[in-house]
């Protein structure tokens, strides 16, 4: 039985001399699986959407460096360490906004660069087992998130939830919904909302995907349903993921991420931030900064092919919004939970972890 058997939350797996991930467009109609061996076709992998969430998205990444590195033709390592800085720039232009992308490339550059001195097979085995390390950390780092965000989850257990933060997103256990999963796991009764997300529907067609194989009870929303649950009193509070994370606690999510946010703000609920410490990037001092994905505004237009727009008309789709570290009521971190002032603790509990 291979991984993908054993734990269908796998997103990708390395085979042999392979990445083979599942094809995250096509779920949950279809589970199908792709096989990389290059590292244009990770890239390609990335940008498309085919593997997708800040974690996972920088494990791969690292796994298409191992690939650069398998690859024939170099003759000695200055040679070698050329072609796989190249194949860093182009990783890391694929999906700007979620740092794990560039912090995983960075890491096997640099593990690989301290490596020089052996020869280009054993350079691309330094590249592999990188890329392995990092794949396992975190899987580690989500089993801890859960742990540690499973305390903020009120009695009654209602959660609403954005996109998909779980193991589709990450190596395996998820983010956001790690620590409802772990809470599941200890016998708690959990009530989550899942709201579809457009223009992807990665909470309609992930998300609950996840949620109904390991059996937690969920009620699948539109986006613009979220404030009615929330005056309704039916929501407790809000878990959400992180593409990026900046010094002062500002946080980059997928697009609709701010306005649940302000929402919650506004119905006293509170809003928890889910991510593994990679996902802090303290070169950037506010959220300002963070760069935005501006993707093909034909994904708004259409939807699985079909066009749901008149023809011509103008659309816009930026991928990710930048919520205010004002309306984050905490951050859940493999490391713990994290409080504000964040531009203070975040150094404090993470420091030597970026």
């Amino acid at each position: 039985m291979n991984e993908a058997q054993q734990n269908a939350f796998h997103p990708f797996w390395w085979d042999t001399d392979a990445l083979c991930m599942i094809d995250q467009r096509l779920l949950p109609g279809q589970e199908v699986i792709i096989r990389c061996t290059r590292v244009d076709q990770v890239a390609s992998a990335i940008r498309s959407l085919q593997v997708r969430g800040a974690p996972a998205i920088g494990c791969t990444a690292a796994y298409g460096m191992a690939l650069e590195a398998r690859r024939p033709g170099v003759a000695n390592a200055a040679a070698l360490l050329v072609r796989l800085e190249a194949a860093k720039v182009l990783l890391d232009a694929q999906r700007p906004t979620a740092v794990n992308l560039s912090w995983a490339t960075a890491r096997v550059l640099e593990r690989v660069r301290a490596a020089s001195g052996g020869s280009v097979a054993e350079i691309a085995r330094t590249a592999l087992d990188e890329a392995h390390a990092i794949r396992s950390e975190d899987l580690a780092m989500c089993y801890a998130i859960g742990r540690h965000g499973a305390e903020l989850i009120p009695a009654r257990g209602h959660v609403l939830t954005h996109c998909n933060a779980g193991g589709l997103a990450t190596a395996g256990y998820g983010t956001a919904l790690a620590p409802i999963r772990f809470s599941h796991e200890q016998g708690r009764s959990l009530h989550v909302y899942v709201d579809e997300t457009r223009p992807f529907l990665q909470g309609a067609r992930l998300t609950a995907w996840e949620l109904q194989q390991v059996g937690i009870p969920l009620t699948l929303i539109t986006d613009n349903m979220a404030a009615y649950f929330m005056q309704q009193r039916a929501i407790d509070c809000i878990i959400v993921g992180a593409d990026r994370i900046v010094a002062n606690g500002d946080v980059a999510n997928k697009i609709g991420t701010y306005g649940l946010a302000v929402l919650a703000h506004a119905h006293a609920i509170p809003f928890y931030v889910a991510a593994p410490s990679s996902t802090v990037d303290f070169a950037l001092a506010h959220g300002d900064l963070i760069p935005i994905e501006q993707r093909d505004p034909a994904e708004v237009t259409t939807l699985a092919g079909v066009a749901i727009a008149p023809a011509g008309v103008v659309a816009a789709h930026p991928a990710f919004d930048v919520t205010p570290h004002t309306l984050v009521s905490a951050i859940i971190t493999e490391r713990g939970v994290i409080h504000p002032p964040y531009q203070a603790e975040l150094r404090r509990v993470l420091q030597g972890a970026n």
